[in-house]
């Protein structure tokens, strides 16, 4: 009989979420590093009961998606596997959980089951070997240094990975995967709750694990008093970056003293971080961010994690800035108004958690099921935690909290770690520093200078529009508003989330009208404004006056629309619509600091991407697929020297000032009774300017400038690497005639869909060569007209192996000719209807689905004043779709949408390592064998002739409306 632990629990959810826990510390010796992660992949791949991938096959034909950690995950103490599956059909989820049965005693390791996922393994090792992954990993060895955890990184050595035997595997697999150690969690809308537990009795009870388990041994992580320095030279990093971290034992969790201690090392994180905030926009700032953390590690160890990031040759005045900071809170500790901004914060949170107790996230309640199979956590529930902290937090002083920074001491097991591009510190100018800041405490730190804040958003308060027009769609469940100002508002009250209202407004008419010599000045408004302050006060003095408010917002400038949006609970409407007429009402004007700070950012965000070997690529995908068009083109350091930062404000200012050009969709639990006075105050208050400003007719708007190429272009991008890495995209021109355009978008969808699925059935699972493949579709460089056809493009996006990479490239257009000559199989079709519909059902409970639906239907091209028969005409367009979907339906699709036969017109270029001109030459003659360069730049580029830039692409890219 099995003896494991077992967690069910109901929520109003119509997918559970299965989940089997192994409590599995890093156990693997030298010659098996890498093993649990590689069980992990066999796990999906075969069983005794599945074999050939029929697990992933279950999984879509259910509606669950599978990609990479999405349904399972290995860290260096766990291997956790998760199952999302509907709860209306009982046959599904008794599978599922012998699905997960199976993982826990009958996991299939054979030779060839092994030699089929090598290449998958192998090719996540090498997508975790860029800049990121090199410099997580030599973190994670600094901090575990001393300690067996830094030899035991998940993903392993690329030897075992290659050589490792299934001999290896299996034994491995036999040791330690044992019932004593694992636990069954299940969350969902589950009818009855012991039905589930009988399921998963029958699936696990008869399964069996030898007598004796070894014994789990622990790995202490030593601490240390003397901090350890670090100083990591990176070639490729996106920035320089320094990490302040503090190591020490992982609280227990067990009574309200410990919770109270939780709540206390919140609210100074919480106080510590405005303060980095605040310095990030101060003249000649320390650093772009700065952030302060708290951070479980591994079983036995957490860590304070402070981290920032700064301009080139900045590392030494930031670490300077973290530790003065640290120490400031030492000698003088935070003001009563900052603990009462963190406790505000904590406050509003945790009311948020209570109000939405009914409508949790089923991932919220594994996670808590999950730490206490892991890590004894209590679980305690919302209702009670909720009271604990109402209870506590007005008792926690600020000299409490303030006591926290003693944690935050370079004797406390410190280690500090600056990240460069190139050398410019040393350790020894580390050291200095932080004996500077010794010193600088034994003496005398200044108080925190802390500035006035404004009590109210509005000083006066505007006078209320009216309501002209009022319309009811009860398709749509909304309501539309035509007020006063010419401003049109559309709400729709729903209780999915109890503490959650979202809101956009959009108006026709952005980047694609200016002309070229406006267009970098005015590109640049949005980012200059945003750090001056679009709502009428600078962000750091915005953030201590919502303190305790859970209110967010943006605005955004577009290449045909400009947009705001907010996400706030129903409570804090009334400050969320102050905002937004704050922002209409707002006149931006540059000041020499904020415009400094701006500058200096961007100028290290192209210094970091001209060191990234991705940026090249994605930059030449662009300039071939869209051309050098001067929307298209990256940015480059000189451009940012002709930016006129005045009529960038002056642009940005005139895009929010004239409300009649805007249409707002407010989604969320809303009272009528309250929202709407709101509304016309705030919403109806704003003044309408008495000329028209950027009134734009919708179907007058420019075309983004781009003819995809109409001849075949094969290219090779070579860049310098620290370790190889290969990308490729594969992309083809997509024409969606006007006729029939709001059934061609639900096409292009399905289409989608199905080239995702198929590249992964044919180059990870049938050729084993890939990890995980993409497919993304780009609409958005037609006009939103109401007539003509909708030019854009389909791609493909992989890594692999570069020295396989044009293979792969050619079995992917084989892969997709052959369905367009024969079509896909039944079983394809019904796999992304029931994706589709699946995740159809999970957004008909969520805001965010009926805010972007409702949004759609405005800006849709059937939309002629009528928002409930534009909504109802794309809602039958779906549906009309789906009826009609079949494998012949979908192959028509195929060759109209696309080019037919696909190797007629395509694009497909490639990311390779640089390499020597000789090596260079013999790898493209070795490969032209089989794959034709014709294009005259690729040949340019074997005789050495082209230079790629890296620079940074301003153009966004964006689906089109139906």
């Amino acid at each position: 009989m099995a003896f494991f632990t077992t967690f069910v629990a109901t929520l109003s959810r119509e997918c559970a979420l299965l989940s089997l826990s192994l409590s599995k510390p890093v156990l693997e010796e030298e010659h098996e590093r890498g093993v649990a992660h590689i069980v992990e992949h066999l796990a999906f791949s075969a069983t005794e009961k599945y074999t050939n991938h029929d697990i992933i096959k279950f999984l879509e034909s259910i509606g669950a998606e599978f990609g990479a950690c999405q349904n399972a995950v290995t860290s260096a103490d766990e291997t956790v596997y998760e199952l999302f599956v509907p709860v209306d059909k009982p046959e599904l989820l008794s599978r599922a959980i012998s699905v997960l049965a199976e993982f826990s005693t009958e996991v299939r390791v054979s030779k060839d089951d092994l030699e089929k996922e090598r290449g998958a393994v192998l090719e996540e090792y090498r997508g975790n070997r860029n800049a990121s992954g090199r410099m997580q990993d030599a973190h994670w060895v600094l901090m575990m240094e001393g300690s067996k955890y830094a030899e035991c990184l998940p993903i392993g050595l690329e030897k075992v990975i290659r050589t490792v035997s299934s001999d290896t595997v299996k034994r491995f697999y036999q040791k330690w995967y044992r019932l004593q150690n694992m636990a069954v969690i299940a969350v969902g809308d589950f009818p009855d709750t012991k039905g589930v537990v009988e399921l998963i009795n029958t699936h696990f009870g008869q399964k069996k694990s030898a007598t004796d388990p070894p014994v789990i041994p622990k790995f202490p992580v030593p601490s240390h008093q003397e901090p350890h320095f670090s100083c990591f030279i990176e070639s490729e990093a996106g920035g320089s970056a320094v990490i302040v971290s503090y190591k020490m034992p992982v609280n227990e969790l067990k009574t309200i003293k410990d919770y109270k201690e939780m709540l206390t090392e919140s609210m100074f994180l919480h106080a510590l971080n405005q303060r980095f905030f605040k310095l990030s926009r101060r003249k000649d700032p320390p650093y772009f961010s700065c952030s302060a953390s708290a951070d479980d590690l591994v079983r036995p160890l957490k860590a304070y994690i402070m981290s920032s990031s700064c301009k080139e040759r900045g590392t030494l005045k930031a670490l300077e800035s973290m530790l003065i900071e640290v120490a400031r809170v030492r000698l003088h500790g935070f003001s009563e108004r900052e603990v009462s901004v963190a406790r505000a914060l904590l406050m509003s949170e945790v009311e948020s958690a209570y109000l939405e107790r009914d409508q949790m996230q089923s991932t919220n309640l594994r996670d808590e099921c999950l730490q206490h199979f892991l890590c004894k956590e209590p679980i305690i529930g919302i209702e009670y935690e909720a009271r604990l902290q109402k209870t506590l937090l007005p008792h926690i002083s600020a000299l409490e909290v303030s006591r926290y920074s003693e944690k935050l001491q370079t004797s406390c097991s410190c280690v500090i770690k600056t990240i460069e591009p190139q050398t410019f510190s040393t350790i020894d100018d580390l050291k200095n520093i932080v004996l500077k800041i010794k010193n600088l405490e034994e003496k005398n730190i200044s108080p925190w200078d802390e500035e006035n804040i404004p009590e109210e958003i509005v000083s006066t308060k505007p006078s209320p529009g009216n309501i002209v027009q009022q319309f009811e769609y009860e398709n749509l469940g909304a309501t539309e508003l035509v007020l006063s100002n010419g401003m049109r508002v559309c709400y729709k009250c729903t209780d999915f989330l109890d503490d959650q209202v979202l809101f956009t407004g959009f108006s026709y008419g952005g980047l694609s009208e200016l002309p070229e010599s406006e267009y970098l000045s005015c590109s640049m408004g949005s980012t200059i404004a945003g750090e001056i302050g679009v709502f009428g006060y600078r962000p750091s003095m915005l953030m201590d006056m919502l303190a305790g408010k859970r209110v967010e917002g943006g605005t955004k400038v577009g290449a045909y629309m400009r947009t705001f949006s907010g996400d706030c609970s129903p409570s804090d409407l009334e400050t969320a619509l102050q905002l937004v007429y704050q922002l209409f009402t707002t006149n931006v004007a540059p000041g020499e600091e904020e415009v400094e700070i701006v500058m200096q950012m961007a100028e290290e965000v192209i210094r970091a991407q001209e060191r990234d070997p991705y940026t090249a690529f994605a930059n030449r995908v662009k300039e071939i697929n869209y051309g050098n068009s001067y929307f298209f083109r990256p940015i480059r350091i000189s451009d940012l020297q002709k930016v006129d930062p005045l009529k960038a404000c002056d642009y940005f200012n005139s895009c929010f000032k004239d409300p009649s050009t805007f249409t707002v969709v407010i989604v969320g639990n809303i009272d009528p009774s309250n929202g709407i006075p709101l509304i016309l105050q705030y919403l109806g208050g704003i003044p309408k300017p008495p000329e028209p400003i950027l009134h734009f007719n919708r179907d007058n708007l420019k075309g983004l400038p781009f003819t995809f190429p109409s001849s075949i272009i094969r290219e090779v991008v070579r860049s310098p690497m620290v370790e190889a890495q290969c990308s490729v995209q594969l992309c083809f021109p997509v024409e969606l005639k006007n006729g029939t355009m709001v059934e061609e978008i639900n096409y292009v969808g399905f289409l989608s869909k199905l080239l995702e699925t198929k590249m992964m059935q044919v180059l990870r699972f049938k050729h084993g060569q890939i990890y995980s493949a993409s497919v993304s579709v780009f609409l958005g460089g037609n006009k939103h007209s109401r007539t003509g056809d909708v030019r854009g493009d389909i791609s493909i996006n992989f890594s692999c192996d570069p020295e396989i990479s044009f293979k792969l490239v050619d079995l992917a257009l084989d892969e997709i000719s052959r369905l367009q000559k024969e079509g896909p199989s039944d079983e394809d079709v019904s796999t992304i209807l029931e994706l589709e519909q699946r995740a159809h059902e999970t957004g008909l409970q969520e805001n965010y689905h009926w805010l972007d639906r409702i949004l759609c239907s405005y800006q849709s091209r059937v939309y002629s004043g009528d928002v409930g028969t534009s909504f109802k005409i794309q809602d039958e367009a779906r549906s009309k779709v789906r009826k009609s979907l079949q494998p012949l339906t979908l192959q028509l699709a195929l060759q109209r949408i696309m080019p037919y036969p696909c190797n007629k017109q395509f694009t497909v270029v490639i990311l390779m390592p640089q390499v020597s001109r000789f090596k260079f030459l013999r790898s493209l003659f070795r490969h032209n064998q089989t794959y034709h360069l014709g294009d005259a730049k690729a040949l340019a580029a074997v005789a050495g002739l082209t230079f790629l830039a890296f620079s940074l692409w301003r153009y966004s890219r964006r689906t089109l409306k139906s």
